[in-house]
């Protein structure tokens, strides 16, 4: 990784991407401590305690919302839009044939994903500003109040999704993703005094050795297994049959369809946990008491509280975030790979796979084995995002890094160093043919 790091700033076109991207993620973490105007020091104390409750979303945000700054919704409003805009594709024919229609169609996709960005930015920052109010926590009284929290709040989230936007265009990797591997990157040295004064402060020699073997052994494995996850390939023989072009005698060549083992990579964790992390949300923006049944739905929706053995019934939640993560796996692998589209392309190229007839026999094949990777993909993330809970809940391990925290970061770096070492080599390759 740092070998490509190191050759890619020797390519100008990469170094300017790079330094633009650290550029963009300079400016966004500025934002995040810039507080909202028109707020008083009593809301910060009351989010600071109510947001750190749910350390998912205090990671996700970068310690933003709970700071109560500009950048407060931070990635979050486009995360949900993304969630919802998926889905309806489902649902709404025309969006589906929207998203099948090249490049016009994902421009239009992404027109319309920036639409209902911005309209829950505004949903969220009006139902935070009426909490604010209520709560008598608002400086500037009546509209004008309203209407300086609610456009701050939208601009920001606008203007975080807009960075996200630009790195992408003219940074490297993904741009949100990278703006949410930062916010959650952000949070850590934090989580690591609050182990460190957890486990080890006080202790004696012996047992703060111990400790921090434990949780070095723990993060360990838990970045390894992501990273077997994320580069386990199943690779599909594909030949290609011999035909007559003029005199000569072409085809007959082998080749293989990848298909990675985390064919969703960390789309599933994010949309689990955003549903999850929405139940809390809703109820701090409506201002809703947590008492009785809500109480408990606050508890279970909570990840702090998963596997706690003096809170069982929490567990519950975790159940849910499993069906979530799978249904997630199964439903974003159908949407951007089409095992019936492959089937055809290989029947009209002379392509079948060896034992399987073309046509409806290869994507019945393709089906088989897409289903069975999927599973397998998806329970390896179920894995690596329990290991954490589990020392959270048993041990009482509370920091906002989990499973899903370092599935999210060890593989947008993997897929941003991945994207660098393509653009190094298609570098490369036009070099050689301008020579």
């Amino acid at each position: 990784m740092f070998k490509t790091l190191t050759d890619a700033f020797k390519v100008k076109e990469i170094r300017r991407g790079l330094i633009f991207t650290l550029f963009i993620l300079a400016v966004v973490r500025v934002g995040c401590w810039i507080p909202i105007p028109g707020l008083s020091s009593a809301a910060r104390e009351l989010f600071t305690a109510k947001v750190g409750e749910n350390a998912l979303l205090s990671s996700f945000t970068g310690g933003s919302l709970e700071k109560l700054t500009i950048f407060a919704l931070n990635v979050t409003p486009y995360i949900t839009s993304s969630i919802i805009i998926q889905l309806l594709t489902i649902a709404i024919p025309a969006l589906e044939e929207m998203q099948k229609d090249g490049e016009d169609g994902r421009k239009k996709m992404t027109a319309l994903t920036r639409y209902v960005t911005i309209l829950l930015a505004v949903i969220e920052s009006l139902g935070l500003v009426i909490g604010f109010d209520r709560g008598n926590y608002l400086t500037i009284k009546g509209p004008l109040g309203y209407l300086l929290i609610i456009i701050t709040l939208t601009a920001g989230s606008t203007l975080i999704m807009w960075f996200g936007e630009k790195i992408t265009e003219f940074g490297v990797g993904n741009g949100v993703s990278i703006i949410l591997l930062v916010n959650i990157v952000s949070r850590m040295p934090d989580d690591f005094r609050h182990l460190y004064m957890q486990f080890m402060d006080g202790k004696d020699i012996v047992k703060k050795i111990i400790a921090a073997a434990i949780i070095l052994l723990v993060v360990v494995i838990t970045i390894v297994l992501v990273v077997l996850l994320q580069d386990g390939v199943r690779k599909i023989p594909v030949q290609y049959a011999q035909k007559v072009q003029g005199r000569r005698l072409t085809g007959g060549n082998a080749s293989h369809i990848p298909l990675k083992v985390n064919t969703s990579g960390v789309i599933p964790v994010i949309f689990a946990s955003s549903i999850m992390s929405t139940p809390a949300v809703v109820m701090n923006l409506l201002g809703v008491q947590a008492s009785g049944f809500w109480s408990k739905v606050q508890v279970a929706m909570n990840s702090n509280y998963w596997l706690n053995p003096s809170k069982p019934a929490a567990s519950i939640g975790l159940v849910i975030y499993i069906l979530l993560v799978l249904f997630f796996a199964y439903f974003y692998t159908s949407v951007t790979f089409n095992p019936m589209e492959i089937a055809n392309n290989m029947k009209k190229s002379g392509g079948f796979i060896p034992g399987i007839r073309p046509g409806k026999p290869t994507q019945d094949y393709l089906n088989k084995i897409l289903n069975y990777i999927v599973l397998i993909g998806a329970i390896g993330l179920i894995i690596v995002a329990v290991i954490p809970i589990f020392f959270n809940g048993v041990f009482g391990a509370d920091v906002s890094f989990g499973g899903t925290s370092i599935i999210i970061v060890v593989g947008v770096i993997i897929e941003t160093i991945k994207q660098i070492e393509s653009k190094m080599i298609v570098r490369n390759y036009s070099g050689f043919l301008n020579d």
